[in-house]
């Protein structure tokens, strides 16, 4: 019963931090319908992996460098918000330009770009990690991969519907 438990919480974790990186990946889909099948893993990977290394950085911090990390925690908010207004900021910017000149923009997003939303999306997730500190090195590692893992075919299925609803 207790295995169940813990991969039921952890499925519905991974559905709930998955929910920005699903909105995103819609986005990026529609930006670019005729985006390749590898280029949707990679986007789908990227997410799945950053909702794996947030949840473990943060348990990390928790056994490893607590009375650091208790006056960064304050920080992480205005990270999230900071990476957020830039990505927002500059589809906005990209959006106004793009419409002056009378186009729709469309194309592949950079790496960069690509990697800025992977770290916007998931450092909620990083909070998780101070949830599960009093799990063992083994059980937050599952319960990361898990989140991993839904993350990536929730995403799978964000750039499905975006790419369906493009053409």
């Amino acid at each position: 019963m207790k295995i169940f438990l813990f991969l039921v919480n952890s499925i519905a974790l991974g559905a709930g931090l998955a929910m920005d990186a699903f909105s995103v990946s819609i986005a990026n889909a529609l930006n670019d319908p005729v985006m390749s099948k590898k280029r949707r893993l990679l986007i789908a990977a990227t997410f799945g992996g950053f909702q794996f290394l947030m949840p473990m950085a943060g348990w990390i911090c928790v056994h490893t460098i607590v009375n650091l990390f208790q006056s960064f925690q304050k920080c992480i908010p205005w990270i999230a918000l900071l990476l957020l207004s830039y990505i927002g900021g500059k589809a906005l910017l990209e959006g106004i330009r793009h419409h002056q000149e009378g186009c729709i923009p469309k194309g592949r997003l950079s790496g960069k770009e690509l990697f800025l939303q992977g770290v916007a999306t998931s450092i909620d997730a990083l909070s998780v990690g101070f949830a599960i500190a009093n799990y063992q090195a083994f059980s937050a590692f599952l319960v990361s991969l898990i989140v991993a893992v839904v993350t990536f075919l929730i995403c799978l299925l964000g750039l499905a519907i975006g790419k369906r609803a493009g053409l």
